[in-house]
């Protein structure tokens, strides 16, 4: 049985469990990446995966997001995927590893010629990529370039790096414009109604991500949902600043 057929007939539960407990050893650096991400083998009992670790004193420092919180949103971007019962953001945990705290997330074996651009022009991705453009919005993505799609080898589309997300002022900066002013479809709008209950009622996943985010990020959160669920309809550029990230791809 190959690592990826065993990974395939884990459940979520168990590739998390894993993925927080398991021995965790570098095998490399991951390259064209602006902070440190490395490549891991992490083993527990007769289980074994890889897995991206993106150690918090690897990032470099930006100037409008405090410093030493990217790996915290890498994990609340996961959460809010699982939440609103989209599943394309790959498990995602914060633990210890060789470098300190950070991000630790499944690795996807992926068709490396492939990135969202493709995967839209090759079709059958039409209703993922909608919930994609929801969930951008609602986690204020200042980075959603076509490179961060990923496609599975289970030809799933996966979306990856979202270090600089959930800012509590708008900076949504993607190359998914096209919905821009168009309704939501129905079962989007509905679970963006559901996630909206989870963070009224403090859902246990609301309780997480209050520890992963402050108070002004989930407030701005709270404010993005609604004004989706009031208006029913995607996002539109704002004024002033760029709206698409560079390169784009």
């Amino acid at each position: 049985m190959t690592d990826e057929q065993q990974r395939m007939e884990l459940d979520v539960s168990d590739i998390l469990t894993l993925l927080k407990d398991g021995n965790l050893e570098v095998e490399g650096m991951m390259p064209y990446s602006s902070n440190h991400t490395l490549l891991t083998n992490i083993t527990l009992n007769d289980l074994t995966t890889l897995a991206i670790y993106k150690p918090r004193r690897g990032e470099r420092p930006l100037w409008d997001f405090p410093r030493g919180t990217l790996y915290r949103r890498e994990v609340a971007a996961y959460l809010v995927s699982e939440g609103l019962g989209f599943s394309f953001v790959p498990p995602t945990v914060v633990r210890d590893g060789p470098y300190g705290v950070g991000a630790v997330q499944l690795f996807i074996e992926n068709d490396q010629e492939s990135h969202l651009f493709t995967m839209m022009r090759e079709g059958g991705y039409d209703h993922t990529v909608l919930q994609l453009t929801a969930f951008d919005y609602l986690i204020n993505n200042a980075d959603r370039k076509s490179g961060h799609c990923l496609k599975g080898t289970d030809n799933r589309l996966w979306a990856i790096d979202h270090g600089i997300c959930f800012h509590s002022e708008y900076k949504l900066r993607t190359v998914l414009w096209d919905y821009a002013g168009q309704p939501l479809p129905g079962d989007i709008r509905a679970a963006l109604r559901n996630f909206q209950q989870c963070v009224e009622q403090r859902a246990p996943v609301m309780q997480v991500l209050e520890e992963l985010l402050d108070a002004e990020e989930i407030e701005a959160m709270r404010r993005r949902l609604n004004r989706m669920v009031r208006t029913g309809v995607f996002p539109s550029p704002g004024a002033g600043g760029p709206n698409i990230p560079w390169p784009p791809v």
